[in-house]
């Protein structure tokens, strides 16, 4: 029977980047039984020691994604001393950027936990944008961060996108003529709602142009003025009933100055910082 690998990884933050990249390379080595130990917030070198310790009467090797010079030093000396592997997956990489910076690292400890919590942050936000696209999914609207409300071609699905990328858990709710908006937009913090409007004209020529692409008849109802004024101004009297809502024209703009303005108005409702604004 074969023996078992032990792959021990030491880290200032979660070690999630080492475990990420081990298992990465691991995919060429199928046949080992290997066990991963993660060991979180490592910071003193008493701890380091101990780690190594374990390590060495287990027979495994050290993977080690460690901010400090210092650290990272004492990890191989120990792992060298204890006749054990060690591999540091950081310091080759802060040192080539030093040298193409040309000037060293803050040596921030648990800088990659930020990282991860970041790339998270932001696959989460998109999985729930996605989710509640166009009004598909509403039980749980109270989590999402901002709240699209428009008629259809505003734009809706695109801000929602771009909103999710930056980390904005985004729901976006249409607006059909004659039905009213659905009662849940109603339970929800209403600091979180915007809606958005966009002038006739480009309005039908976007659904024209819709319409064209996909091999439709652009004479229909769905890109006539008559239908169009009466969307609007159904959905203008919506706004004007709840005047909590900010309401933005997205008339020629581009995506990211429209979402960097609902942005900053929805931070400075719910009292964010300036930090949060791409």
């Amino acid at each position: 029977m074969s023996r078992k690998h032990l792959i021990s990884i030491i880290s200032d933050g979660t070690g999630e980047t080492a475990a990420t990249m081990i298992r990465a390379a691991l995919v060429q080595y199928s046949h080992s039984d290997i066990q991963i130990i993660r060991n979180k917030n490592v910071r003193s070198e008493n701890h380091i020691d101990a780690l190594i310790d374990e390590c060495a009467a287990g027979n495994g090797m050290i993977v080690h994604t460690v901010a400090s010079p210092s650290m990272r030093k004492k990890i191989q000396e120990r792992a060298s001393e204890k006749g054990i592997l060690s591999f540091d997956l950081l310091g080759p990489l802060l040192g080539t950027l030093d040298s193409f910076f040309g000037f060293a690292s803050e040596s921030q400890v648990g800088v990659l936990r930020a990282v991860n919590e970041n790339y998270f942050k932001r696959i989460e936000a998109i999985e729930y944008t996605v989710k509640h696209d166009d009004g598909k999914t509403l039980h749980d609207l109270d989590k999402a961060d901002i709240i699209l409300l428009g008629i259809s071609r505003t734009s809706k699905t695109p801000l929602s996108i771009f909103l999710s990328h930056k980390g904005w858990k985004v729901a976006n709710v249409p607006m059909v003529l004659n039905t009213p908006v659905p009662e849940e937009v109603f339970k929800v913090d209403q600091r979180r709602i915007v809606g958005l409007l966009i002038d006739i004209e480009s309005l039908q020529r976007i659904r024209k142009n819709r319409l064209e692409k996909f091999g439709q008849d652009p004479g229909g109802d769905y890109a006539s003025l008559s239908t169009i004024l009466q969307e609007i101004e159904y959905a203008t009297g919506v706004f004007k009933q709840n005047r909590k809502w900010p309401v933005f024209n997205v008339t020629d703009r581009a995506l990211e100055e429209t979402a960097t303005e609902i942005v900053k108005v929805i931070s400075s409702r719910l009292g964010l910082p300036d930090s949060v604004i791409f």
